[in-house]
C-alpha cells in the first residue's frame, strides 16, 4: 500500500452508515460518506485499487457519481486517465447512450465517444454493486467506444442482489460484501 498509514486489511464496514427505509421503505442503504469522510479508510480503498490494477489498465471509469469520487484519486494513483460515465444529459461532446432497465422503470447512460482509446484496457469503478443493471450499461458503452473492460471494481457488493451474475463474464472485485 502506498497511502498515508493504511494496514493491509482494514474493517470498513465498520465505518458504513445504514440507513433503513432509504430511498424508499424496505431498502438497508449503504451510505459510504463515513468511509469518505474517514482519511485512512479513504486511502485503504484507494490504495487497494490502485494495487490491485497496477500496470493492468489504460484508464479507469467512473459510474456518476460516487465511481467518479473513487475512479479519480485511483485513476491518479494508476498514472492514468479517468472516463466518466453519466446520465443523459450532462455530457457535451459527441457520445453515445445506452438505456436499461430498472426494477421500477428505465435509465439511460452516456459517454463521450472519446472517451478513451480503441483497444484501450479498463477497470470500471462504482461504490456499489446492486442487481448490476448500471454496471452492465457502463460496460456495453466502454465496448461501444472500443475498450475492453477488464474487471469491474467496487466498495460494496450486495451478493443478495446476484448483481455479479448479470456482469458476467467480466469479473469483478469488491472491498467488501454483503450477503
Amino acid at each position: 500500500m502506498t497511502g498515508a498509514g493504511t494496514a493491509l486489511v482494514m474493517d470498513l464496514k465498520s465505518i458504513i452508515r445504514t440507513i433503513e427505509g432509504f430511498p424508499k421503505p424496505g431498502v438497508s442503504y449503504k451510505d459510504i460518506t463515513p468511509l469518505l469522510a474517514d482519511p485512512k479508510a479513504l486511502a485503504y480503498i484507494v490504495d487497494s485499487m490502485a494495487e490491485r490494477y497496477r500496470g493492468k489498465v489504460d484508464a479507469v471509469a467512473g459510474i456518476e457519481s460516487r465511481g467518479f469520487i473513487v475512479g479519480a484519486p485511483v485513476a491518479y494513483a494508476l498514472g492514468v486517465g479517468l472516463s466518466i460515465v453519466r446520465k443523459p444529459g450532462k455530457l457535451p461532446f459527441d457520445k453515445h447512450t445506452v438505456s436499461y432497465e430498472l426494477e421500477y422503470g428505465s435509465d439511460s447512460l452516456e459517454i463521450h465517444t472519446d472517451a478513451v482509446a480503441p483497444g484501450d484496457r479498463v477497470v470500471l469503478v462504482d461504490d456499489l454493486l446492486a442487481t448490476g443493471g448500471t454496471s452492465m450499461a457502463a460496460i456495453e458503452l466502454l465496448e461501444k467506444v472500443g475498450a475492453t473492460v477488464v474487471e469491474c471494481a467496487f466498495i460494496i457488493e450486495l451478493a443478495f442482489l446476484d448483481g455479479r451474475s448479470r456482469l458476467d463474464p467480466t469479473p469483478l472485485h469488491a472491498l467488501m460484501t454483503y450477503d
